[in-house]
C-alpha cells in the first residue's frame, strides 16, 4: 500500500483527467459543451482543483497564449479505480480568429491533487 502511494506521489498510478468535447469545430461565440471524466488510480487521491486553458497556438509568430481559463476549485476524494464526471460549458470569443495551417487552438486541462503529480490532457479544436 505505501509502495502505491510513493508511486502516485510520482505520477504512475494517479488519477487521470480527460476532457470529452461534443464536437471539435466550432464558430467564434458558440457554446462549448462537453465534460470532464476523471478516472481514480491505484489508490484514492484528494482533488484540489481543475484548470482548463483555451490555448491558441501561432506557430508563424511562434507564440503561446491563454485565451481564457476555467477554474474549478474542489476538495473531491477520488477513489480508487472510480470514475466521475463534471461538466463543462465554456463559451468562446467572438473575437476568436479561425484556425489555419500556422493558428491552432486547444484545450490544456490539469486536474491538481492536495499530493501527487497533475494529470494533464490536450483537446485540439477548430474554429472556423
Amino acid at each position: 500500500m505505501i509502495l502505491r502511494k510513493y508511486m502516485s506521489l510520482l505520477g504512475i498510478g494517479s488519477a487521470k483527467i480527460d476532457l470529452i468535447l461534443q464536437k471539435d469545430t466550432y464558430k467564434p461565440g458558440e457554446m462549448v459543451h462537453g465534460y470532464f471524466l476523471i478516472k481514480g488510480g491505484t489508490i484514492e487521491q484528494q482533488l484540489k482543483r481543475i484548470e482548463c486553458d483555451l490555448v491558441m497556438v501561432d506557430s508563424e509568430a511562434d507564440e503561446e497564449r491563454i485565451m481564457d481559463t476555467v477554474t474549478i476549485l474542489t476538495s473531491t476524494l477520488i477513489e480508487s479505480q472510480a470514475a466521475n464526471q463534471i461538466s463543462l460549458t465554456f463559451r468562446l470569443s467572438d473575437s476568436a480568429r479561425p484556425s489555419s495551417e500556422t493558428l491552432s487552438y486547444r484545450f490544456k486541462t490539469r486536474l491538481v491533487f492536495s499530493e501527487g503529480v497533475e494529470s494533464i490532457d490536450q483537446d485540439a479544436i477548430k474554429i472556423v
